[in-house]
Formats: C-alpha cells, structure tokens, sequence
C-alpha cells in the first residue's frame, strides 16, 4: 500500500480531538465531599439557560486558565456567584458579590488549576442557586513558578491597569482591570532558596464607578499571578472606576482608573 494510503488510514482509526466545549462537569467524588462545605442543605438547580461557563478543554497554561462566567437569561439577576476549582488545595478560588450595573454578567477571570478537575461557579439569584461548569485538563497551575522574583514582584505589587472597549451596545461597556501582585499560593518554591513562598495573595477586591458597586471579591490561592478580570458593566456617567484590594498581608492597594483612553 503507497505510503499516503497508509498514513489516511491510519488516521481513520484515530479519535478526533474533542471540540473546544465539550467538556461538561463530570461531578465526581471530590465535589460530593465539597458540595456541603459550600453550600450546605441548599438545592442546587442546573444553570442551563440562566448561564454558562466557558473555560477551555486543555488548558494552554495551568497557571493562568481563563474562565468566563457569561448569563443568557438577562430576566432573572445574578447577585453573586462562586467559583470552585474542585481539585486544588483551597477548591473555592473567589466569591463574588454583584452590584446591579453588571447585570446581566458577564465576566472572566483566570485561576490556576493544580490536577484534571470540575471548574464549577455556583449562582445565586432569588429562586436560588444554580450551577454550571466545565471539566478543564491542566496540573501544576498551584506550584508553577512565578514569572518575577520576590523582590522583583514587590517593587510592583499594587499597580493597576484599565483597558476599556468600545461599547457593544447603548450604555453597556466593557473592562478588563489589571493588578500587579504575586499572588503567591503557598506551593512555590523560590528559585534561589528552593523554600516554599509563604501564601501572600489578594483576598479582598472592590470595583466601583463613583459610590455605586459594580463587584465585590473575595479571593484564595487558585486565583493567578497578577489577576486580570474582564466585565461588562451599564455605564452610569462616572468618569473613573474606583478600584481597592487588599492583600492577605494587610497592604491596601486603591487607583482611579479613568474610563476614557483605552482600547
């Protein structure tokens, strides 16, 4: 048989790659040992048609895996959720609180992922909570090595960053708001020492546009190195978002980041 011809079939017998999202919860024991731990007795309903969570099959980099929270029924509010990474050392990687100007959400983070596991976010509305997920393939994201060293990472730890985007549509932006901050998780060594970095991370995050409260976080280790978080939000004129963090270390962090001059 000529070469080709066997190359073809060959290839025949081969399973196709899995499509980008076709990897749905596969809710296994870990989550059957979490779930009370964070959210008790309380039913959880299935987010189909509330929402979806995007997050990708192979995970480029396990240290900074992006996971976009996105509502499709705009009727029902959204006014907080959680975000789980069922496998990692400290599985809930951030709790967020909603103000009413991101409604409806639509948000993305990244998190680090330390083994093959269920990224899941738990909603809650006022029927209750619900959920959605995606099953990501990724180790290591908790021990990676940081991109900068100690020093090197403190001299700019609480800088910040906005970037905004043209208008979808109407009074409706769009953010993406950058923080300078290491992040550490508790699980890297230093590169010259080969000690373990004691965990220091932002466990606090505020995003306001004037008095009014576009989101509120409360953050652990599976959030990444220098955290990035994109929204949309409804503009209310205010011409700078006001944004504080504070860190698990008692440093404060605040910047108004004008709205005009981004991409």
């Amino acid at each position: 048989m000529p070469c080709k011809a066997v190359l073809l079939a060959l290839a025949a017998t081969l399973p196709l790659p899995a499509p980008a999202q076709d990897n749905p919860l596969l809710n296994g024991e870990t989550w059957q040992a979490l779930r009370y731990d964070i959210a008790g007795e309380a039913p959880i309903a299935g987010g189909a048609g509330l929402f979806e969570v995007e997050a990708p099959y192979r995970a480029h980099d396990a240290a900074t895996v992006p996971v976009r929270i996105r509502q499709t029924d705009p009727a029902r509010a959204i006014t907080a959720a959680t975000v789980v990474v069922d496998e990692n050392p400290a599985p809930v990687a951030a709790e967020f609180a909603f103000g009413p100007g991101m409604s409806p959400i639509d948000l993305e983070l990244r998190v680090r992922v330390n083994q093959y596991s269920d990224v899941r976010v738990i909603a809650a509305t006022a029927e209750g909570l619900a959920m959605a997920g995606r099953h990501v393939k990724a180790s290591g994201g908790c021990a990676a090595p940081a991109s900068r060293d100690p020093e090197a990472a403190r001299a700019v730890m609480g800088q910040m960053k906005l970037r905004s985007f043209v208008p979808a549509s109407g009074l409706r932006r769009e953010a993406q708001v950058m923080i300078r901050h290491p992040n550490y998780s508790g699980l890297q060594r230093d590169q010259v020492s080969h000690l373990f970095i004691p965990a220091h991370f932002i466990s606090e995050l505020e995003i306001r546009q004037g008095a009014e409260l576009l989101l509120r976080m409360e953050g652990g280790i599976s959030v990444s190195e220098n955290p990035v978080f994109r929204f949309g939000y409804v503009d209310n004129g205010a011409p700078a978002l006001s944004v504080t963090a504070t860190d698990t270390e008692g440093n404060r962090f605040h910047a108004d980041l004008p709205k005009e001059g981004g991409s």
